[in-house]
């Protein structure tokens, strides 16, 4: 009875402190809109490393997103080619953290956070990206007003 009692409560604990690495890693998993002065407005909290971390879709697929006002496009992992749907359009090289790396254009449809949604975007399947997380770069951004106060990062529509 003692050892079915510490398992379920184990299994307790780790449900809770899963849950709770969580929302410390993207606790924007469930943007909220609000309208204000006809505009649709989202709120980022930032997290505990300092980021902006997002859930939002891509061609109405649930991703997560890192905002990445350094990235000029969007930039996808190509791994994420046939889960989103994307075609390639061309290629060209792209300047990265990691250096320069030759990367597949593509073209979204649309990209959303929230109520925010954003059509038409530029993006690039990039080989070099690993895991799930895309960069939100300034093909999306520039098409935004967005401000940060203290730990939020407030995004706009136009």
């Amino acid at each position: 009875m003692y050892i079915l009692a510490w398992i379920c409560g184990l299994g307790l604990l780790t449900f809770v402190f899963s849950d709770l690495l969580d929302k410390q890693h993207n606790p924007n998993s469930e943007p909220e809109s609000v309208r204000i002065d006809n505009k649709t407005e989202v709120r980022l909290k930032q997290n505990r490393a300092g980021h902006y971390i997002t859930t939002g879709t891509i061609n109405n697929v649930a991703v997560e997103f890192l905002v990445d006002t350094g990235a000029t496009d969007v930039a996808i992992p190509a791994h994420m080619q046939g889960k989103l749907g994307l075609t390639v359009t061309g290629s060209g090289l792209a300047q990265t953290a990691n250096g320069v790396v030759r990367v597949a254009r593509t073209e979204l449809r649309s990209v959303s956070i929230g109520d925010i949604v954003v059509n038409n975007v530029r993006a690039n399947l990039n080989p070099g990206m690993t895991g799930e997380q895309i960069l939100l770069g300034m093909s999306v951004l520039k098409q935004l007003e967005f401000t940060q106060r203290e730990d939020w990062l407030i995004l706009r529509t136009l």
